[in-house]
């Protein structure tokens, strides 16, 4: 019996019952159920990074709001399809406060978390054009937006950026838009999973591309200014969260609540439609709607037949929380740079011990610390990694169910580890290093 932290009888038995036939390519929801089996077996404790969800308490300032919201009877009605009135113009002046655009209400939407607002715009933007049927995804990416792909029936293109930042980009975009199937080109920013952050130049040579082969960008925004080597949390003062917004009006941002407001589990997101677009007639859209006009064919096809609107009391909560950050009552990014903290000081445990940084540069800039990083150890792929480090306690996702080209690496979310198994993440950490010697 192997001298592992986790008993080595069960953990070789529970990968077993799991019947995953990869462990290095199984799903983030099949690695929890994995570790969560484990974990009731053994009675210990994981050091749990494969999920990317929250690890910070809900804005009370949204919590009260939508309590309030309740108690004056919300729940009793349907909510406008477009969403609340008063939360539209929030979204719209948040846009202009810390994104510096110019919006309209009309151009902001409220879905169910950003993954419906993703849904939504795959299934729209690939029908406007006949001939252009194919989303490119920069990647790496949330493995789940291609998984939408393949339940709509959307083909999709991806190449990872990781060889092509700065003057690359150009050239490998192009390489793909002039075949003229690609309807829209996605990528987060902050980054799932590497956590890099687009430069200036970078968003202004895929706006540059998307306007010359007319792709519609969408841009998730899921981790909103929390690149923390900038201050992004002051209204109307720069320096803005960087956008593709700045250099183009064919664009679609969505904006999560889950994250940088933690309110993940009532599932609120913003969608923000540039007002060329929404208002871009494509007729081959009456192939599967009754208007032609895009942002008509959004709200009052696709997200009405998805969820007929977004839930209303969280609708209440959303506008509390924009209303308090527009006014400057409500620094939200200062309330989750934990992360960051957090992230600091647990990769200093792993490159202590052997580990490297994967996706590690911004163009000549290190990257932040931030919500996730990303990580290999010489002699491991990263799906063999993963199966290893489960036997030490630890958990985490490979980098090949994401796109990425990176083989050797995973991915580590840090939100869900608190500082007090910090020790306990030392001590595994070391053991796996002694036990795996690097020449």
């Amino acid at each position: 019996m192997k001298d592992t932290p986790i008993n080595y009888e069960i953990v070789k038995a529970k990968i077993a019952e799991s019947k995953i036939q990869n462990i290095g390519k199984a799903t983030i929801r099949e690695v929890k159920k994995l570790i969560n089996n484990i974990e009731t077996e053994t009675g210990q404790r994981f050091i749990r990074m494969e999920m990317g969800v929250p690890g910070l308490p809900a804005a009370k300032i949204g919590v009260e709001a939508e309590i309030q919201a309740l108690k004056d009877g919300c729940a009793a009605v349907y909510p406008e399809i477009d969403g609340l009135p008063e939360l539209k113009t929030e979204m719209t002046r948040f846009a202009k406060l810390f994104l510096d655009i110019e919006i309209f209400p009309e151009n902001c939407i409220p879905t169910v978390g950003s993954m419906q607002g993703g849904y939504a715009t795959f299934m729209t933007v690939n029908r406007m054009y006949k001939e252009k049927d194919t989303i490119l995804f920069i990647d790496p990416c949330f493995p789940v937006h291609k998984q939408q792909q393949i339940i709509i029936g959307n083909k999709f293109d991806a190449f990872d950026v990781y060889e092509f930042r700065g003057d690359k980009l150009k050239d490998k975009l192009e390489s793909y838009l002039k075949k003229g199937n690609i309807s829209g080109i996605m990528y987060s920013n902050p980054n799932n999973p590497s956590w890099i952050c687009f430069t200036e130049k970078e968003l202004r040579v895929i706006a540059e591309m998307a306007d010359k082969y007319n792709a519609v960008v969408i841009e998730d925004l899921a981790y909103f200014g929390m690149d923390f080597r900038k201050n992004y949390s002051r209204p109307g003062v720069p320096p803005y969260q960087p956008s593709v917004a700045k250099y183009t009006d064919n664009y679609i941002l969505l904006i999560s609540g889950s994250k940088v407001f933690s309110y993940a589990g009532q599932r609120i997101g913003m969608m923000v439609i540039s007002p060329k677009l929404f208002n871009t007639q494509a007729p081959d859209l009456k192939r599967y709607y009754t208007a032609d006009i895009f942002g008509y064919a959004m709200i009052f096809g696709t997200i009405y037949a998805l969820s007929a609107g977004t839930a209303f009391s969280v609708q209440y909560a959303m506008t509390a929380m924009l209303k308090a950050a527009n006014e400057g009552k409500f620094d939200f990014v200062e309330e989750v740079k934990e992360y960051g903290e957090k992230a600091k000081i647990m990769k200093k445990m792993f490159l202590d011990n052997g580990f490297k940084i994967v996706y590690d540069m911004d163009e000549d800039e290190p990257i932040a610390d931030g919500f996730y990083f990303t990580f290999s150890y010489p002699g491991f792929t990263g799906e063999q990694l993963l199966e290893e480090l489960i036997y030490y306690g630890i958990s985490a996702i490979s980098l090949a169910i994401t796109g990425s080209s990176r083989v050797e690496g995973m991915r580590a979310c840090v939100s869900l580890v608190d500082r007090n198994q910090f020790p306990d993440l030392e001590y595994r950490l070391k053991k796996f290093h002694e036990q795996h010697p690097v020449s």
